[in-house]
């Protein structure tokens, strides 16, 4: 029972309030797969907007991952976006395993874009990617390996504010140039695509793109949930406390240099999980996804939501992106002016982001009632 209260506690309202949408998430995951995959349906959602939707709901784990570090621990990754594609490159290289002999090159044993490369044999890194067992791993294994060595390297030589954010920016845009090399075998400027099925499943089918959609919003939830958990807890309290006074806690006694490597190690992995669950439902991976620029943009979305506060980091994801669906297709030309323009009005004048235009009013109503009694 103490644990249980403790639980309920440390969750809150809106922990328990997500810790329902998964089960709902799950437990309606079937009923509405049918309803949502027949014409016929009410319920029926065409087929572009059920990955679309998808796609929004990994950007919004994305989000989460990168406030769990920012908001609350004050560090700036701008490299987020390295985690996320090296999670998407991970999922990818399982996919095209799967490919087979449905391939251009049909009784070849490599990925079709090995053959045209001339390779002769399938490099020893993609061993073990024709298992998806191993694949979920290595979606972890490799964004959390490498964020925990960087941030071994910076936290214990105690790099902090705007020389992480360079370090990691840096880090993102090494990536890039290396995976657009055609010899790092991940397909050059070029990247993996063509996927044909995941776990069995069609790919292209609409019962297997609202079955990705169900695990993506089920996966919003479960990494709402844990976040949550973290901040509500002891170490969420130390890490506010880092963010705001970093001396004064390491000289209370904490290992700053501890919480600040498990909470960018933790992020990185969240950031995997969203790029391998992003790539099935978009069709493919490229060097792109690691631009500096998709880094900063998500720095950009959890800034308009508000930062320190998960949920609006959430809705931040799921709001600017939906602006940015719009505005390509009907004017391509202003979306990065808009982007830019958005930035600077949420520094401006909002700094608590929208999260912070919901919770003025509240806080106002709390100071108002002492004031009232006394």
């Amino acid at each position: 029972m103490p644990a249980i209260h403790g639980m309920r506690t440390m969750l809150g309202p809106r922990g328990w309030a997500a810790f329902v949408a998964v089960g709902l998430a799950l437990a309606l995951g079937v009923p509405l797969l049918n309803l949502a995959t027949d014409p016929a349906s009410a319920l029926h959602v065409p087929d572009y907007l059920v990955p679309l939707l998808g796609k929004y709901a990994c950007y919004a784990i994305l989000a989460i991952s990168l406030d769990l570090v920012w908001g609350y621990a004050g560090i700036l990754s701008l490299g987020h976006g390295a985690f996320f594609a090296l999670g998407g490159y991970c999922m990818g290289m399982y996919l095209m395993r799967q490919i087979g002999a449905r391939g251009v090159y049909k009784n070849a044993m490599l990925p079709d874009f090995m053959v045209f490369l001339n390779w002769k044999e399938l490099p020893w890194y993609w061993h073990g990617f024709d298992q998806f067992a191993f694949a979920l791993l290595m979606v972890m294994l490799v964004p959390g390996l490498l964020a925990l060595v960087v941030g071994w390297f910076a936290f214990r030589s105690r790099v902090s504010g705007v020389y992480i954010s360079i370090v990691t920016q840096a880090l993102t845009f090494a990536l890039l140039l290396s995976f657009f090399r055609n010899d790092m075998g991940f397909g050059g400027n070029n990247g993996l695509t063509d996927f044909k099925d995941i776990l069995g499943w069609n790919i292209q089918a609409r019962e297997t793109r609202v079955g990705l959609y169900v695990a993506s919003v089920a996966m919003l939830g479960l990494t709402y949930l844990l976040c949550r958990y973290i901040v509500a807890s002891k170490l969420g309290r130390v890490l506010v406390a880092v963010r705001d006074a970093e001396s004064r806690v390491r000289f209370l006694g904490y290992s700053v240099t501890g919480a600040k490597l498990f909470v960018f190690t933790l992020s990185a992995v969240l950031a995997g999980l969203a790029g391998a669950l992003y790539v099935p439902q978009v069709g493919i991976i490229n060097p792109s996804e690691f631009s500096p620029g998709n880094s900063i943009e998500i720095a950009v979305w959890v800034a308009v939501g508000g930062r320190g506060t998960l949920v609006g980091a959430a809705a931040g994801a799921f709001l600017v992106n939906a602006a940015k669906t719009y505005l390509t297709g009907a004017a391509p030309e202003i979306w990065l002016f808009f982007l830019g323009a958005l930035f600077i009005v949420v520094t401006l004048i909002m700094p608590r982001g929208i999260a912070g235009l919901v919770r003025w009013p509240r806080i106002a109503r709390r100071r108002d009632v002492p004031a009232a009694a006394e």
